[in-house]
């Protein structure tokens, strides 16, 4: 089996008991099954979920809190509990496991996202497993990833993984709820997740976790367009994660489109702010969509807001939105070309290898 980089999302249903409590059998379970990839020479990042809903009890509630401040104080107790857990059982092992925390804020700030690649990437390297959570002491609503089923496709685009892994407490996706529609079928294999199936797919599942099917559906899309392979499912013992690389998981796989985005242009389309809008003529569009060229200001017949060289902007065209890039000159340079035109040299405003094509306005992240 050739050598893969694997990234391993556990939600909370998979890590407590029905009390809500850290159930250690169902932990130890996950440790054992990460440490045979690990075994098999695989490269294997977990992002695990569990902090609030290892916390809680320790703060006297009867059930997972549902204030952002009893949340917060709830995961300070349970993420020093959760890696304390996963460490200790790690060792038996001989894996050394480190503790990375992240927000949205991470990935927004380019340089923040550029050394959390890079203190990923040197974990990887020197054979450490690393454990991802969001923060979820610090972050607010309008900073969250939502739930960690997006942070993990976000960070298996992120760290260029071949296949993310969604172990959850239902075994794939259904045509319909498989708890209250007996006739509801599996899927084995699916090329696309299409809208319909992320309109009628349902919210968190129990009380201990945050995200349902239908964010695991919208995070595998995330992942299947950055290039990776996704599989949703569950399963028990050692070699559960092992058979689903050899395709005999329990649960539905998903292809991975034929698509990869390099880490520069990643955060250009998933994790970037935009600071203005440029318009495009049919010429441009054709131009930066079907030829593979750079955006030029001879295309350019309206712009709106103030950028500067370096900033990221949106580009919209005759089909409406088409995507995102980096822009080499400032608004003004812009505007002031574009007063000026009539013979004057185009200026390039967006080099090819700066740019994202993203044709899916309503399906953007953020």
């Amino acid at each position: 089996m050739a050598k893969e980089r694997i990234v391993v999302k556990i939600g909370s249903s998979s890590l407590t008991n029905e009390k809500g409590e850290l159930d250690l059998e169902k932990l130890r379970d996950h440790v054992h099954a990460l440490a045979k990839l690990r075994q098999e020479n695989h490269e294997v990042i977990l992002v695990s979920s569990g902090a609030v809903a290892a916390g809680f009890r320790g703060l006297g509630y009867s059930s997972r809190p549902v204030t952002v401040k009893g949340k917060q104080a709830a995961a300070a107790v349970g993420q020093s509990i959760l890696i304390q857990t996963y460490m200790e059982e790690f060792r038996q092992f001989q894996v050394t496991a480190a503790q990375i925390l992240l927000t949205r804020s991470d990935f927004s700030n380019r340089v923040r996202y550029q050394n959390a690649f890079a203190t990923i990437t040197e974990l990887l390297d020197r054979g450490v497993l690393p454990i991802i959570n969001e923060n979820d002491t610090v972050a607010v609503d309008e900073l969250t990833f939502g739930d960690n089923d997006m942070l993990s496709a976000l960070v298996s685009g992120f760290v260029h993984a071949d296949r993310l892994i969604i172990l959850t407490d239902i075994n794939g996706i259904y045509t319909d709820n498989p708890k209250t529609n007996p006739e509801a079928m599996k899927y084995d294999k699916l090329d696309e997740i299409t809208k319909e199936m992320i309109k009628q797919a349902g919210a968190a599942g129990s009380k201990v976790g945050t995200g349902g099917m239908k964010s695991k559906l919208l995070a595998a899309k995330t992942a299947q367009s950055l290039g990776v392979s996704v599989f949703i499912g569950n399963g028990k013992g050692k070699d559960k994660l092992l058979n689903v690389l050899a395709g005999k998981g329990n649960g539905t796989y998903i292809n991975e489109l034929d698509t990869t985005l390099n880490t520069r242009k990643q955060w250009i389309a998933l994790h970037s702010e935009s600071f203005g809008r440029i318009y495009v003529d049919e010429g441009a569009q054709d131009a930066i969509l079907y030829h593979g060229k750079s955006l030029l200001s001879a295309g350019v017949f309206k712009v709106k807001g103030t950028f500067e060289k370096g900033d990221v902007v949106e580009v919209i065209g005759t089909e409406g939105f088409l995507g995102k890039g980096e822009v080499k000159c400032s608004s003004e340079e812009l505007k002031g070309w574009m007063d000026q035109q009539k013979g004057t040299r185009a200026i390039e405003v967006i080099h090819r290898d700066q740019w994202v094509e993203m044709k899916y306005e309503e399906e953007r992240i953020g």
